[in-house]
Protein backbone atom coordinates (compact mmCIF):
# COMPACT_ATOMS: atom_id res chain seq x y z
CA UNK A 1 0.00 0.00 0.00
CA UNK A 2 2.61 2.02 1.07
CA UNK A 3 4.67 1.71 -2.44
CA UNK A 4 1.35 2.86 -4.38
CA UNK A 5 1.10 5.82 -2.28
CA UNK A 6 4.73 6.80 -3.22
CA UNK A 7 4.50 5.81 -6.71
CA UNK A 8 1.08 8.18 -6.99
CA UNK A 9 3.28 11.08 -5.27
CA UNK A 10 5.91 10.35 -7.30
CA UNK A 11 3.43 10.91 -10.55
CA UNK A 12 2.05 13.86 -9.00
CA UNK A 13 4.77 15.26 -8.42
CA UNK A 14 5.93 14.89 -11.88
CA UNK A 15 3.04 15.67 -13.37
CA UNK A 16 3.06 19.54 -11.54
CA UNK A 17 6.82 20.21 -12.93
CA UNK A 18 5.53 18.78 -16.50
CA UNK A 19 2.86 21.58 -16.05
CA UNK A 20 4.80 24.28 -14.58
CA UNK A 21 7.09 24.12 -18.57
CA UNK A 22 3.83 24.47 -20.83
CA UNK A 23 4.18 28.11 -22.22
CA UNK A 24 0.38 28.90 -21.29
CA UNK A 25 0.78 27.87 -17.87
CA UNK A 26 3.80 30.19 -17.13
CA UNK A 27 2.09 33.14 -19.06
CA UNK A 28 -0.78 32.24 -16.77
CA UNK A 29 1.07 32.25 -13.83
CA UNK A 30 3.20 35.55 -14.84
CA UNK A 31 0.26 37.71 -15.37
CA UNK A 32 0.08 40.42 -12.38
CA UNK A 33 -2.90 40.46 -9.66
CA UNK A 34 -2.59 44.33 -9.33
CA UNK A 35 -2.08 46.56 -12.40
CA UNK A 36 -1.58 50.48 -11.95
CA UNK A 37 -2.13 53.03 -14.70
CA UNK A 38 -2.69 56.52 -15.51
CA UNK A 39 -5.25 57.78 -17.47
CA UNK A 40 -5.16 57.69 -21.13
CA UNK A 41 -2.19 55.27 -20.87
CA UNK A 42 -1.80 51.88 -22.27
CA UNK A 43 -0.19 48.53 -21.04
CA UNK A 44 0.75 45.03 -22.55
CA UNK A 45 -0.02 41.68 -20.60
CA UNK A 46 1.14 38.47 -21.88
CA UNK A 47 -2.16 35.90 -22.06
CA UNK A 48 -3.09 32.96 -24.78
CA UNK A 49 -6.45 33.37 -22.67
CA UNK A 50 -9.10 35.68 -23.42
CA UNK A 51 -9.05 38.87 -21.31
CA UNK A 52 -11.81 40.92 -20.46
CA UNK A 53 -13.20 43.76 -17.94
CA UNK A 54 -16.05 44.75 -16.08
CA UNK A 55 -15.89 48.25 -15.99
CA UNK A 56 -15.10 51.11 -18.51
CA UNK A 57 -13.20 53.53 -17.30
CA UNK A 58 -10.62 50.33 -18.23
CA UNK A 59 -10.60 48.52 -21.89
CA UNK A 60 -8.74 45.63 -23.30
CA UNK A 61 -7.93 44.84 -26.81
CA UNK A 62 -5.90 41.88 -28.41
CA UNK A 63 -2.81 42.52 -30.38
CA UNK A 64 -3.52 40.25 -33.66
CA UNK A 65 -1.10 37.03 -34.35
CA UNK A 66 -0.02 37.60 -30.50
CA UNK A 67 -0.94 37.07 -27.03
CA UNK A 68 -0.45 40.71 -25.87
CA UNK A 69 -3.68 41.94 -24.80
CA UNK A 70 -3.28 45.94 -24.15
CA UNK A 71 -5.21 47.09 -21.28
CA UNK A 72 -6.17 51.13 -21.49
CA UNK A 73 -7.04 53.67 -19.07
CA UNK A 74 -10.33 55.62 -20.07
CA UNK A 75 -11.29 57.39 -16.61
CA UNK A 76 -9.59 57.11 -13.08
CA UNK A 77 -10.89 54.56 -10.87
CA UNK A 78 -11.18 51.00 -9.65
CA UNK A 79 -11.96 47.89 -11.89
CA UNK A 80 -10.96 44.21 -12.79
CA UNK A 81 -9.95 42.43 -15.24
CA UNK A 82 -10.97 38.62 -15.91
CA UNK A 83 -8.95 36.52 -17.46
CA UNK A 84 -10.60 32.95 -18.65
CA UNK A 85 -10.21 29.37 -18.98
CA UNK A 86 -12.16 28.53 -21.98
CA UNK A 87 -15.68 29.63 -20.88
CA UNK A 88 -14.91 29.99 -17.25
CA UNK A 89 -13.06 32.57 -15.42
CA UNK A 90 -9.87 31.64 -14.01
CA UNK A 91 -7.88 34.83 -12.94
CA UNK A 92 -9.05 38.14 -11.72
CA UNK A 93 -6.61 41.21 -11.83
CA UNK A 94 -7.13 44.55 -9.96
CA UNK A 95 -6.71 47.63 -11.95
CA UNK A 96 -6.24 50.97 -10.80
CA UNK A 97 -6.72 53.95 -12.99
CA UNK A 98 -5.07 56.92 -11.30
CA UNK A 99 -5.74 60.37 -12.93
CA UNK A 100 -3.66 61.86 -15.76
CA UNK A 101 -0.78 63.24 -14.24
CA UNK A 102 1.96 65.51 -16.17
CA UNK A 103 5.15 67.63 -14.96
CA UNK A 104 7.52 69.83 -16.83
CA UNK A 105 11.08 68.15 -16.69
CA UNK A 106 14.06 70.16 -15.99
CA UNK A 107 17.80 69.18 -16.71
CA UNK A 108 18.40 73.19 -15.81
CA UNK A 109 21.92 73.36 -13.84
CA UNK A 110 21.31 75.34 -10.29
CA UNK A 111 22.87 77.28 -7.72
CA UNK A 112 22.19 76.01 -3.89
CA UNK A 113 21.94 77.72 -0.56
CA UNK A 114 20.83 75.81 2.29
CA UNK A 115 20.38 77.80 5.29
CA UNK A 116 20.62 75.08 8.43
CA UNK A 117 18.11 74.98 11.89
CA UNK A 118 21.28 76.63 14.17
CA UNK A 119 24.77 76.57 13.51
CA UNK A 120 26.76 73.32 12.66
CA UNK A 121 29.50 72.25 14.09
CA UNK A 122 31.98 71.09 11.91
CA UNK A 123 35.44 70.70 13.94
CA UNK A 124 37.22 71.37 16.77
CA UNK A 125 40.06 74.31 17.85
CA UNK A 126 42.10 74.42 20.50
CA UNK A 127 42.31 77.28 22.44
CA UNK A 128 46.25 78.74 22.87
CA UNK A 129 45.64 79.13 27.21
CA UNK A 130 48.24 80.26 29.91
CA UNK A 131 47.20 76.55 30.58
CA UNK A 132 48.07 75.01 27.57
CA UNK A 133 45.94 74.33 24.18
CA UNK A 134 42.32 73.15 24.85
CA UNK A 135 39.04 72.95 23.29
CA UNK A 136 36.30 74.23 25.34
CA UNK A 137 33.65 72.80 22.83
CA UNK A 138 35.56 69.41 23.04
CA UNK A 139 35.40 69.63 26.96
CA UNK A 140 31.71 70.19 27.41
CA UNK A 141 31.27 66.90 25.66
CA UNK A 142 29.85 68.81 21.85
CA UNK A 143 30.69 66.34 19.28
CA UNK A 144 31.25 67.57 15.65
CA UNK A 145 27.89 67.08 13.60
CA UNK A 146 26.56 68.36 16.77
CA UNK A 147 23.54 71.31 15.83
CA UNK A 148 23.76 74.36 18.41
CA UNK A 149 20.47 75.31 18.45
CA UNK A 150 20.23 77.48 21.86
CA UNK A 151 22.72 79.37 23.96
CA UNK A 152 21.25 80.08 27.32
CA UNK A 153 17.61 79.87 26.50
CA UNK A 154 17.73 82.05 22.94
CA UNK A 155 17.32 80.61 19.68
CA UNK A 156 20.37 80.62 17.90
CA UNK A 157 20.15 81.19 13.81
CA UNK A 158 23.32 82.28 12.17
CA UNK A 159 27.01 82.62 13.33
CA UNK A 160 26.34 86.11 14.32
CA UNK A 161 23.89 85.26 16.94
CA UNK A 162 27.08 83.41 19.03
CA UNK A 163 29.39 85.96 19.62
CA UNK A 164 27.68 88.65 21.89
CA UNK A 165 26.94 85.26 24.43
CA UNK A 166 30.43 84.63 24.44
CA UNK A 167 31.54 88.11 25.00
CA UNK A 168 29.27 88.16 28.19
CA UNK A 169 30.32 84.79 29.17
CA UNK A 170 33.93 85.91 29.05
CA UNK A 171 33.19 88.74 31.05
CA UNK A 172 30.74 87.17 33.86
CA UNK A 173 32.78 84.18 34.08
CA UNK A 174 29.12 82.24 33.92
CA UNK A 175 28.97 79.26 31.92
CA UNK A 176 26.88 78.83 28.43
CA UNK A 177 23.87 76.61 28.82
CA UNK A 178 24.14 75.30 25.31
CA UNK A 179 21.35 73.14 23.25
CA UNK A 180 22.59 71.10 20.75
CA UNK A 181 20.44 69.05 18.36
CA UNK A 182 22.48 65.49 17.88
CA UNK A 183 20.91 62.01 16.04
CA UNK A 184 17.35 63.60 16.41
CA UNK A 185 17.95 64.20 20.32
CA UNK A 186 18.16 67.35 22.23
CA UNK A 187 20.83 67.62 24.59
CA UNK A 188 22.02 70.13 27.19
CA UNK A 189 25.40 70.86 28.43
CA UNK A 190 27.42 73.85 29.74
CA UNK A 191 30.79 74.91 28.22
CA UNK A 192 33.02 77.60 29.79
CA UNK A 193 34.51 79.74 27.32
CA UNK A 194 38.66 80.13 27.83
CA UNK A 195 40.75 83.21 27.12
CA UNK A 196 43.63 82.93 23.67
CA UNK A 197 46.54 84.15 25.44
CA UNK A 198 47.62 85.91 21.95
CA UNK A 199 44.28 88.28 21.10
CA UNK A 200 42.73 87.85 25.16
CA UNK A 201 40.03 87.09 23.56
CA UNK A 202 37.20 84.44 24.64
CA UNK A 203 36.71 81.50 22.56
CA UNK A 204 34.50 78.46 22.34
CA UNK A 205 37.25 75.63 20.96
CA UNK A 206 34.84 74.97 18.18
CA UNK A 207 34.51 75.96 14.23
CA UNK A 208 30.84 75.83 13.11
CA UNK A 209 28.40 76.94 9.80
CA UNK A 210 25.72 78.46 9.08
CA UNK A 211 24.81 77.69 5.90
CA UNK A 212 26.19 75.51 2.57
CA UNK A 213 26.30 76.14 -1.42
CA UNK A 214 26.48 74.38 -4.02
CA UNK A 215 25.55 73.39 -7.76
CA UNK A 216 23.51 70.83 -8.76
CA UNK A 217 20.56 69.79 -11.61
CA UNK A 218 16.67 70.40 -11.67
CA UNK A 219 14.65 66.97 -11.91
CA UNK A 220 10.99 68.43 -12.57
CA UNK A 221 8.45 71.00 -11.49
CA UNK A 222 4.43 70.75 -11.42
CA UNK A 223 2.92 73.84 -13.20
CA UNK A 224 -0.18 74.06 -11.08
CA UNK A 225 1.61 74.25 -7.97
CA UNK A 226 4.48 75.15 -8.87
CA UNK A 227 6.23 72.66 -6.48
CA UNK A 228 9.59 71.49 -8.20
CA UNK A 229 12.23 68.51 -7.11
CA UNK A 230 16.29 68.46 -7.70
CA UNK A 231 19.17 66.95 -7.30
CA UNK A 232 17.66 63.45 -6.41
CA UNK A 233 19.87 63.06 -3.02
CA UNK A 234 20.22 64.62 0.01
CA UNK A 235 22.85 67.44 0.55
CA UNK A 236 25.05 66.86 3.22
CA UNK A 237 27.72 68.80 5.11
CA UNK A 238 31.12 68.51 3.27
CA UNK A 239 33.10 68.18 6.41
CA UNK A 240 30.30 66.32 8.87
CA UNK A 241 29.09 63.95 6.04
CA UNK A 242 25.59 64.66 8.13
CA UNK A 243 22.73 65.73 6.42
CA UNK A 244 22.14 69.07 6.87
CA UNK A 245 18.70 70.19 8.88
CA UNK A 246 17.25 72.80 6.69
CA UNK A 247 15.35 75.90 8.29
CA UNK A 248 15.18 77.65 4.82
CA UNK A 249 17.17 78.31 1.61
CA UNK A 250 17.02 79.29 -1.92
CA UNK A 251 17.85 77.71 -5.66
CA UNK A 252 18.76 80.21 -8.55
CA UNK A 253 20.12 79.66 -12.15
CA UNK A 254 23.62 78.91 -12.46
CA UNK A 255 26.43 79.04 -15.43
CA UNK A 256 28.35 75.90 -15.94
CA UNK A 257 32.39 77.23 -16.47
CA UNK A 258 34.11 74.07 -17.02
CA UNK A 259 33.90 70.35 -16.61
CA UNK A 260 36.64 68.26 -14.54
CA UNK A 261 36.33 64.95 -16.67
CA UNK A 262 35.79 61.97 -14.69
CA UNK A 263 37.80 58.42 -14.82
CA UNK A 264 37.36 54.97 -13.10
CA UNK A 265 38.64 55.85 -9.57
CA UNK A 266 38.40 59.49 -9.68
CA UNK A 267 34.84 61.09 -10.25
CA UNK A 268 34.68 64.01 -12.04
CA UNK A 269 32.97 67.49 -11.69
CA UNK A 270 31.01 70.27 -12.78
CA UNK A 271 32.48 73.78 -12.32
CA UNK A 272 30.06 76.50 -11.74
CA UNK A 273 29.19 79.87 -10.54
CA UNK A 274 25.77 81.21 -10.06
CA UNK A 275 24.79 83.45 -12.09
CA UNK A 276 26.08 87.08 -12.41
CA UNK A 277 22.26 88.33 -11.72
CA UNK A 278 21.75 85.45 -8.72
CA UNK A 279 17.92 86.11 -9.07
CA UNK A 280 16.48 83.44 -6.79
CA UNK A 281 14.31 81.26 -8.96
CA UNK A 282 12.67 79.11 -5.92
CA UNK A 283 12.73 78.29 -1.95
CA UNK A 284 13.99 75.19 -0.22
CA UNK A 285 11.59 73.55 2.77
CA UNK A 286 13.08 70.39 2.46
CA UNK A 287 16.19 68.25 2.10
CA UNK A 288 15.58 64.86 1.63
CA UNK A 289 17.49 61.57 0.71
CA UNK A 290 15.48 61.86 -2.38
CA UNK A 291 16.79 65.45 -3.28
CA UNK A 292 15.78 69.34 -2.04
CA UNK A 293 11.96 70.54 -2.48
CA UNK A 294 10.24 73.80 -2.69
CA UNK A 295 8.34 75.89 -4.91
CA UNK A 296 9.41 78.11 -7.64
CA UNK A 297 8.89 81.78 -8.06
CA UNK A 298 9.90 82.14 -11.53
CA UNK A 299 8.85 80.09 -14.86
CA UNK A 300 11.56 78.24 -16.42
CA UNK A 301 12.40 75.98 -19.25
CA UNK A 302 15.03 73.99 -20.80
CA UNK A 303 14.15 74.44 -24.49
CA UNK A 304 14.70 71.29 -25.33
CA UNK A 305 11.28 69.71 -23.69
CA UNK A 306 8.76 72.56 -22.96
CA UNK A 307 5.96 70.81 -22.46
CA UNK A 308 4.75 68.78 -19.31
CA UNK A 309 5.56 64.87 -19.38
CA UNK A 310 3.54 61.77 -17.91
CA UNK A 311 5.19 60.14 -15.29
CA UNK A 312 6.45 56.17 -15.37
CA UNK A 313 5.40 54.04 -11.90
CA UNK A 314 8.79 52.12 -10.58
CA UNK A 315 7.05 49.51 -11.99
CA UNK A 316 7.05 50.70 -15.75
CA UNK A 317 9.96 51.30 -15.93
CA UNK A 318 12.52 49.25 -18.12
CA UNK A 319 15.54 48.34 -18.96
CA UNK A 320 16.50 49.85 -22.50
CA UNK A 321 17.49 53.34 -24.27
CA UNK A 322 16.75 56.16 -22.00
CA UNK A 323 17.55 59.71 -22.17
CA UNK A 324 18.78 62.31 -19.93
CA UNK A 325 18.55 66.26 -19.92
CA UNK A 326 21.49 67.99 -18.51
CA UNK A 327 23.72 71.09 -18.53
CA UNK A 328 27.48 70.63 -19.55
CA UNK A 329 28.17 74.52 -21.18
CA UNK A 330 27.17 77.31 -20.34
CA UNK A 331 23.40 77.32 -19.48
CA UNK A 332 22.13 75.32 -22.41
CA UNK A 333 19.96 72.09 -21.62
CA UNK A 334 21.01 69.18 -24.19
CA UNK A 335 20.06 65.68 -24.02
CA UNK A 336 22.10 62.56 -24.23
CA UNK A 337 21.58 59.04 -24.52
CA UNK A 338 21.60 56.75 -21.87
CA UNK A 339 21.35 52.87 -21.49
CA UNK A 340 18.71 51.98 -18.06
CA UNK A 341 20.96 48.86 -17.05
CA UNK A 342 18.27 47.38 -14.16
CA UNK A 343 15.74 49.06 -12.73
CA UNK A 344 13.64 47.75 -9.37
CA UNK A 345 9.85 47.52 -9.00
CA UNK A 346 10.06 49.06 -5.73
CA UNK A 347 6.57 49.08 -3.25
CA UNK A 348 7.89 51.62 -1.04
CA UNK A 349 9.97 54.56 -1.29
CA UNK A 350 13.60 53.93 -1.66
CA UNK A 351 16.42 55.07 -3.31
CA UNK A 352 18.86 53.82 -5.98
CA UNK A 353 16.04 52.33 -8.00
CA UNK A 354 17.65 52.08 -11.45
CA UNK A 355 21.28 51.78 -12.52
CA UNK A 356 22.13 53.79 -15.58
CA UNK A 357 25.14 54.01 -18.23
CA UNK A 358 25.66 56.63 -20.18
CA UNK A 359 25.79 55.93 -23.80
CA UNK A 360 26.10 59.47 -25.59
CA UNK A 361 29.71 59.61 -27.76
CA UNK A 362 29.30 63.69 -27.12
CA UNK A 363 28.55 63.26 -23.32
CA UNK A 364 31.35 60.60 -23.37
CA UNK A 365 33.78 62.78 -24.78
CA UNK A 366 33.05 65.83 -22.23
CA UNK A 367 32.66 64.67 -19.08
CA UNK A 368 33.79 60.73 -19.38
CA UNK A 369 30.14 59.78 -18.15
CA UNK A 370 28.14 60.91 -14.69
CA UNK A 371 30.01 63.88 -12.72
CA UNK A 372 29.05 65.59 -9.39
CA UNK A 373 26.38 68.36 -10.51
CA UNK A 374 25.04 66.32 -12.86
CA UNK A 375 22.63 65.19 -9.88
CA UNK A 376 18.87 65.02 -10.83
CA UNK A 377 19.12 65.32 -14.43
CA UNK A 378 15.60 64.15 -15.25
CA UNK A 379 15.74 60.34 -17.12
CA UNK A 380 13.58 60.40 -19.44
CA UNK A 381 12.04 57.05 -21.77
CA UNK A 382 9.28 56.32 -24.09
CA UNK A 383 8.53 60.51 -23.84
CA UNK A 384 7.88 59.55 -20.05
CA UNK A 385 9.82 61.53 -16.95
CA UNK A 386 11.05 57.90 -14.96
CA UNK A 387 13.41 59.41 -12.19
CA UNK A 388 16.64 61.08 -11.85
CA UNK A 389 20.85 60.72 -11.92
CA UNK A 390 21.92 60.29 -8.20
CA UNK A 391 25.39 58.84 -7.79
CA UNK A 392 28.10 58.06 -10.37
CA UNK A 393 30.17 54.82 -9.49
CA UNK A 394 33.67 55.39 -8.36
CA UNK A 395 34.97 52.48 -10.09
CA UNK A 396 32.96 53.23 -13.37
CA UNK A 397 32.75 56.80 -14.26
CA UNK A 398 30.21 56.13 -16.75
CA UNK A 399 27.36 54.34 -14.84
CA UNK A 400 25.43 55.14 -11.53
CA UNK A 401 22.52 55.07 -10.01
CA UNK A 402 19.18 56.69 -10.30
CA UNK A 403 16.54 57.09 -8.28
CA UNK A 404 12.12 56.76 -9.76
CA UNK A 405 10.19 59.80 -10.09
CA UNK A 406 7.74 58.40 -8.19
CA UNK A 407 9.47 59.00 -4.74
CA UNK A 408 10.84 62.22 -6.01
CA UNK A 409 6.96 63.34 -6.51
CA UNK A 410 6.40 61.80 -3.30
CA UNK A 411 8.60 63.79 -1.30
CA UNK A 412 7.44 67.12 -2.85
CA UNK A 413 3.85 66.68 -1.24
CA UNK A 414 2.74 65.82 -4.99
CA UNK A 415 -0.24 63.08 -4.05
CA UNK A 416 -0.48 60.84 -7.48
CA UNK A 417 -2.52 58.48 -5.82
CA UNK A 418 -4.74 60.28 -3.98
CA UNK A 419 -4.42 59.10 -0.97
CA UNK A 420 -1.24 59.29 1.61
CA UNK A 421 1.66 57.31 1.18
CA UNK A 422 4.42 56.33 2.72
CA UNK A 423 7.55 58.84 3.67
CA UNK A 424 10.71 58.33 3.42
CA UNK A 425 13.21 57.29 6.58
Amino acid sequence: MDRYRKWIGTILLVSLIVIGFIPSVQQYVKIPTNITLFENQTLPIQSAQQVSSNQPNVSVEPEKESSTWQVSGNNAGESKLVVQAGAFPAKEVDVKVLPDFKVYPGGQSIGVKLNSKGVLVVGYHQVDTKEGKKSPGEIAGIQVGDMITEINGKNIEKMSDVTPFIKQAGKSGDPLNITVTRDDQSIKTKLYPLKDKGDYAYRIGLYIRDSAAGIGTMTFFEPNSKKYGALGHVISDMDTKKPIVVKDGQIMKSTVTSIEKGSDGAPGEKLARFSSERSVIGDITRNSPFGIYGKLTEQVENNIVNKPLPIALSHQVKKGPAKILTVIEENKVEEFSVEIVSTVDQKFPATKGMVIKVTDPKLLEKTGGIVQGMSGSPIIQDGRLVGAVTHVFVNDSTSGYGVHIEWMLNEAGIDIYEHPRQKAS
